[in-house]
Parts: C-alpha cells; sequence; structure tokens
C-alpha cells in the first residue's frame, strides 16, 4: 500500500502577515522543517530540525479550521521537501491567495503558478550568498516579490546593484528590509530616497508587534 504523501511540518499558526507587500493581513502560515542555508540573522533556528510529520490532509484540514482566505507556506525552505508543490497546488483550490516563502537557493519553476512566489536575494551579510539560484530571477512574474534582507551599507548597495543590473525592479515588487535590532529602518529609507531608488521599505511587522515572542506570530 502506497503511503500518502506527508512533510514535516514546524508549527502552524494563525496570525498577521509581518513582511513583504502583504504586510497586517490576516494569514495562516504553515512552517515546514529545514534549511539547507545558515543565514548570519536567521530567526527560526528552531525550523531546521523541529517538526511532526502530516499528511497533506491534515495539514490542510489544520488550516481549514481558522477560515482565513490568505495562507503562506514558510521555512526553513519549503521547498526542500519533495510534496511542496502538492501542497501548494491543493491550497490554491481552497484559498484566495497562497504565498510561498523561499530562500531563493532552491528552483521555483515548479511551483503551481497560481501562487505568489517571495523569492530572497540572500545578501553577503547573511553569509550565504553564493547560494543564490540566479535562474529564479529569470522566471518571476508581476504577481511574484523579491525579498533582500540587509545588515548594512555594503549589503544595500551589493543588492541596489543586483536589482538594477537584472531588471527586477518594474518586473515585481521588490522589499528591501532591515535585519531587525541591526540596521536601522530611518537609516535605510535615507539610502532608498537618496538613490531615487523605486523599491519598497519594509520591516518585521509581527517584531513590533509582538517584540518578546520569538515564534507563532
Amino acid at each position: 500500500m502506497t503511503r500518502p504523501p506527508r512533510l514535516r511540518v514546524s508549527e502552524i499558526f494563525h496570525s498577521v502577515q509581518g513582511e513583504g507587500t502583504r504586510a497586517g493581513v490576516r494569514c495562516v502560515f504553515v512552517r515546514l522543517t529545514g534549511c539547507h542555508l545558515r543565514c548570519a540573522w536567521c530567526d527560526t533556528e528552531y525550523a531546521f530540525y523541529e517538526g511532526t510529520w502530516m499528511t497533506l490532509d491534515e495539514i490542510l484540514a489544520e488550516v481549514e479550521r481558522y477560515r482565513c482566505p490568505t495562507v503562506e507556506l514558510t521555512g526553513g525552505e519549503p521547498l526542500r521537501q519533495p510534496a511542496t508543490p502538492e501542497l501548494l497546488a491543493r491550497l490554491c483550490e481552497r484559498h484566495e491567495t497562497v504565498l510561498l516563502e523561499t530562500s531563493g537557493a532552491v528552483p521555483i519553476d515548479a511551483v503551481d503558478p497560481r501562487v505568489v512566489r517571495i523569492v530572497d536575494i540572500k545578501c553577503p551579510g547573511s553569509g550565504e550568498a553564493e547560494r543564490n539560484h540566479w535562474p529564479n530571477f529569470d522566471v518571476l512574474s508581476p504577481r511574484d516579490e523579491v525579498k533582500c534582507v540587509l545588515a548594512d551599507r555594503a549589503d544595500y548597495e551589493w543588492a541596489r546593484g543586483v536589482v538594477v543590473a537584472r531588471g527586477l525592479i518594474g518586473r515585481c515588487p521588490v522589499v528591501f528590509m532591515p535585519v531587525h535590532g541591526r540596521l536601522a529602518p530611518a537609516e535605510l529609507a535615507e539610502w532608498i530616497l537618496a538613490d531615487g531608488l523605486d523599491v519598497r521599505l519594509g520591516v518585521q511587522l509581527h517584531k513590533t508587534i509582538w517584540p518578546a515572542v520569538p515564534r507563532g506570530v
């Protein structure tokens, strides 16, 4: 008898979207276990190893409990698990908006086109810039998003060069986000304004709302 597809799940929770163009929107998050990157500023290290195996039907049933039109699959790196594309496709049948948060280090071309792909560009300050899978940025559509997490001025200048050289501004929303507690949002805003750079400044809204809560928000 064939075993039904499963995913190892770190947590499923109901919160408000903390990042990107949908910040503040009510959302159900499915955080999967496992990541092959070790970004210097990572704030979800618990998802590297913790988790419970769940069938896709079990995951869908838990998500449905919250009666929420927006769902995000995140990690860890969710695309490291083989059953992730199938879960995303099934979520698209049930929910108005399905988001995928990915490190940008894994190919995204097999993801259902109905999914909004939020793709990181890893900057040098992360320690993982050499892991960017650059072909991802050739297949982005206007519904997708690019996110650059910046630790300092050097990261900003590097990211600015990448998004301009690759023509990402105008292809899809590009969000520049400071590492929380390390780079002041006001300083990043000044750099963006001085350069007239048409990116969006993002902050981690959930860390403002729940500063002492490390997970489940």
